[in-house]
């Protein structure tokens, strides 16, 4: 991919009362489908849509649960032409989600956390985000060991499409993500950031989600709101869209576009060239 290529934005739309950050706001089916249309409306082209919290310490919800919470929302955004990500570590709430409109699959276990996830990866012909994950959100920090973490993420990333191709799923669907804040200290974190090209097999889209994580925070007041990062996740994702990353997963789609419009008009003088 060209360095020149600005990135997609991905919004995140949580349907949880316990995410990191938006938990309990967007609940009610009609208070989510509004919250997509505005960031459709400010610039983001897929709505990536999760009924499970996989903040650092949370329990799983069983998988009753999250499809009542997504599939109602992915229905009424499917309605609207909205391109859907289903953010879903189960092969069945998957392929619920697809039959009920949804149009990606953002499996931020890579496919390891259900057996039979690949397969219906494979078999909707659909495009899928592979993230690097060690372990559930319970234990995931005791996971964040690496003699190098560039060479390691990249190793088990590495593995993954290895599996997914196995399982017959097309390597021009496949879309990697490095797992930002997943089982990776601050230190790992930055590193990633700042290389993302040696952390991601060559040949790959990339997809990162670094909006509103804990090692933003570090670089503001204690004490302060999650939505007071949004102004340094966006400056990140403009430093992200210079190393070739092809679409931002955020939060605040309004802000990350209006840092997109400032890395495209210093590049190109100009929006319009």
């Amino acid at each position: 991919m060209s360095p020149q290529a600005r990135p997609q934005i991905w919004g995140v739309l949580n349907v949880t009362p316990d995410s990191f950050s938006d938990g309990g706001q967007f609940l009610e089916v009609d208070s989510a489908l509004d919250h997509a249309l505005r960031m459709v409306e400010a610039g983001a082209t897929v709505i990536d849509v999760g009924g499970e919290s996989t903040k650092p310490g949370v329990s799983r919800v069983d998988a009753a649960e999250e499809q009542h919470r997504v599939l109602p929302v992915i229905e009424r955004l499917a309605e609207q032409g909205i391109v859907v990500s289903i953010d879903t570590m189960r092969a069945d709430t998957a392929q619920r989600a697809l039959d009920a409109g949804a149009q990606i699959i953002n499996d931020v276990s890579g496919g390891n956390a259900d057996s039979n996830m690949l397969a219906v990866m494979a078999s909707s012909g659909r495009d899928v985000v592979l993230m690097h994950w060690r372990g559930h959100s319970e234990h995931m920090d005791s996971l964040a060991h690496y003699d190098d973490v560039l060479a390691e993420v990249k190793q088990e990333l590495t593995a993954r499409v290895e599996a997914a191709r196995e399982a017959g799923i097309a390597q021009e669907r496949i879309i990697l993500d490095p797992g930002l804040g997943f089982a990776k200290a601050p230190a790992h974190n930055w590193a990633l950031a700042s290389r993302i090209s040696e952390a991601v097999p060559a040949g790959f889209r990339t997809l990162v989600g670094a909006s509103r994580k804990r090692f933003l925070g570090e670089l503001l007041p204690e004490g302060h709101a999650v939505e007071e990062r949004d102004s340094v996740s966006a400056q990140l994702g403009a430093r992200l869209a210079d190393q070739g990353v092809w679409a931002l997963r955020v939060h605040n789609v309004s802000e990350q576009t209006r840092a997109l419009n400032l890395w495209q008009a210093f590049r190109e003088g100009g929006l319009n060239g």
